[in-house]
Parts: structure tokens; sequence; C-alpha cells
């Protein structure tokens, strides 16, 4: 079965970097895929993808060496097996919030005796190998959302459920839950307190943790707490940004950033 380089980056010690994708685009996604990202996850949740769309994205990304992940748009075992069963190779689950939604999540990621998901790998099998069905519990990632108070009371309780292999922070959602605005990269004392508070336990877990970060100095403040997984902007916010700054460059008279003079798009 084809490895997944997720789990040997992290078994190496190493840093995972994932681009992010919200737009319902094949093309996106392979150009996304080609620029090197370690692994690239469509988003269902709130990306504007439904099932079509991310199925020939994870094609996509299958061209390159980027890990396919989807984050499904809830905690829900027929989502998850049937992303699992178009070629993704990890899953990023919202809203894991007690220990016992963190179980459900990790037998819904895994083939009996260890869970409840259904044979059927149709493209899993293109993707991974026709020993897909034999190695697929002990290659295929589930990444579990930290995004409330409530999980972070519980924090202990859902990073010791067997066979749970990685956390991942979601900052907007933490930071309603916590009393103050959505948004990357929170400051917050309450939201840090927490995020600091997750990178700990998932240290004392021996489990890598994650997080969505907006810029690269918040991304190296959480590299020295110990995440080791970066979901960074998105594609939709890479188009935003640049196309804001060109034209605003563009108002001004100014020579825009990043022009050439080359034919090439």
């Amino acid at each position: 079965m084809r490895a997944n380089n997720l789990r040997k980056i992290w078994s190496e010690g190493g840093t995972v970097y994932n681009g992010w994708l919200m737009i319902p685009s094949s093309v996106s996604a392979e150009m996304m895929a080609r620029q090197g990202w370690d692994s690239i996850t469509v988003d269902m949740q709130h990306g504007l993808i439904d099932y079509a769309d991310a199925l020939t994205m994870l094609q996509a990304i299958s061209v390159t060496d980027s890990v396919p992940v989807v984050r499904v748009p809830s905690l829900e075992s027929g989502i998850i097996g049937k992303m699992l069963d178009a070629g993704a190779y990890a899953i990023i689950c919202p809203m894991v919030n007690t220990r016992e939604q963190a179980e459900y999540f990790v037998r819904s990621c895994r083939y009996a005796p260890l869970g409840h998901r259904s044979m059927g790998p149709v493209r899993a099998t293109m993707y991974g190998g026709s020993d897909y069905g034999l190695k697929a519990n002990e290659t295929v990632v589930s990444m579990a959302m930290i995004e409330t108070g409530e999980a972070v009371d519980n924090i202990d309780e859902i990073l010791s459920v067997p066979g749970l292999d990685s956390i991942f922070v979601g900052p907007s959602d933490l930071s309603v839950s916590l009393g103050h605005t959505p948004g990357f990269d929170p400051r917050f004392p309450k939201v840090y307190d927490a995020i600091v508070k997750i990178a700990e336990a998932a240290k004392r877990h021996n489990i890598p943790a994650g997080i969505h970060t907006g810029s690269i100095a918040y991304t190296r403040d959480m590299e020295a707490l110990g995440y080791s997984f970066f979901a960074y902007l998105s594609e939709l916010r890479f188009m935003a940004g640049a196309g804001n700054d060109a034209l605003s460059e563009l108002r001004q008279g100014g020579e825009v950033a990043g022009a050439t003079k080359s034919s090439s798009y």
C-alpha cells in the first residue's frame, strides 16, 4: 500500500505544511498540490465543495506527492467512509468535544475489528494499492478537531482514545466558544492559554497537534509550542490577498509587487 507521508514526517520529528482548498475546482487543487505542500486538505465543511467536486479534486491532488486530506462536514460515519473510499488518506473531523465522540470518529475511520467502517474502498484502492483493505487501518490518519471550551476541558480524555492519530485546533470556533471574536492567530489570553494547554496535552500523549494559522509569525510561535501540522490560510485567501495587493498598486500607479514581463500564466 502507498505510504502515508504524514506518518513518516511525524515519525521523524518533522512538521507538516498543509495547503487548504475551499473552491470547488480540480484545477485549483492541482495547482496547489504542485506547489509542494506536504498535504492538501479539501474542506467540505466550510468550503464550497460537495462530493462530486471533492472526488475530482482528490484525483487532481493524486498526480502529486501531496497527501490528500478531507475535512468532512460533520461527525458522521457515512461521509467519513465515503471520503476515505474516494481516496482521502486523512480525515479531519470538526467539533469533537468528548471521549465518546472521539471513539466514534476513530471507529468510523477503521475497518473491523477496530471500527465499523464498511468495506468498499472503490477509488481508495486505485490510489493506495490493491492491498488497501488489509493495511488501511494502519495507514489512514484520523484527526479530531479541538475547537470548543468543552473539548479543551476534555482534552486528556480525547487524547487517550486508542487509534486517534492527531488533533487539529480550529482557532475561530475556539475563540467564539471562549467568548471572543473569530479569526486566525488569536492572542486573547484565555484562547491562547487554551492553545498552549492543548499543545502540552498532545505532548504528554505523544500525539501530533495541528492548527490553522494565518501568518508566518504566528505559525512560528505555534511551532515553538510543539504544533507539527499547519494549515496555512487557503487558496481562496491567497487569491483574494494577491488580487487586493495588485489592485491597490495599480490604483496608486505603482509597479505591482511580483509582476514580471513573462507571458506565462
